[in-house]
């Protein structure tokens, strides 16, 4: 059995977000392909993830009395036990939703999952699997725009710091641009998705 965190960054609720509508399509037949699996739904709006301050900071050099539930650490400690991640977020400005952000720096904490050695960072979550599910306005997946993009790149990068190494992103596009069929590349996106679900 393995478990899945379903990470979910829109401000837009279920219903409307159009992200939603396909990372939510793509959890639903995961599922029903992988019924032995825990699915954990972490909604980062409804728990109201906030900024680190600096007491915080303290604590990303944990000791061993710091347990599991520690309001700071528990991300981390949920992260690293997890087998697999579905992102699923817009690109915002370039970027990803700030929220985004702030639970990555929750989670990116040293000696859960990752270390520094004489060599250099390593990743302590290895051999896990994540799938980015974002949507854009415009096309930033090939061509001189998608140096542009920052959000997946980025995600992909911290990831892979943290050992995530086999990741896929699947991007909805185009979907703000004027005289585009939002409602056909939304429903190739989520089968798509349902493809990928068999393997993922």
């Amino acid at each position: 059995m393995s478990k899945v965190l379903y990470i979910k960054a829109n401000a837009k609720p279920e219903g409307v977000s159009r992200t939603f509508q396909i990372s939510d399509a793509f959890i639903e037949r995961y599922q029903k392909l992988h019924p032995e699996d825990e699915v954990i739904v972490l909604d980062l709006y409804k728990l109201g993830i906030h900024f680190l301050e600096e007491e915080d900071l303290a604590y990303h050099m944990p000791s061993p009395g710091e347990g599991r539930e520690h309001p700071v650490l528990k991300y981390a400690y949920q992260f690293a036990e997890a087998d697999k991640y579905v992102f699923a977020e817009p690109l915002w400005n370039l970027s990803m939703p700030a929220i985004l952000k702030a639970y990555i720096d929750y989670i990116c904490v040293s000696s859960i999952t990752f270390k520094y050695t004489a060599e250099g960072p390593v990743g302590l979550c290895k051999g896990k699997k994540a799938v980015n599910i974002t949507t854009r306005g415009g096309a930033y997946s090939s061509g001189i725009t998608a140096e542009m993009e920052m959000g997946d790149r980025y995600l992909k990068t911290i990831l892979g710091f943290m050992g995530v190494t086999d990741y896929t992103t699947i991007a909805a596009e185009q979907l703000d641009v004027t005289g585009i069929d939002v409602d056909g590349i939304i429903a190739e996106t989520i089968e798509k998705a349902g493809e990928f679900a068999k393997t993922f």
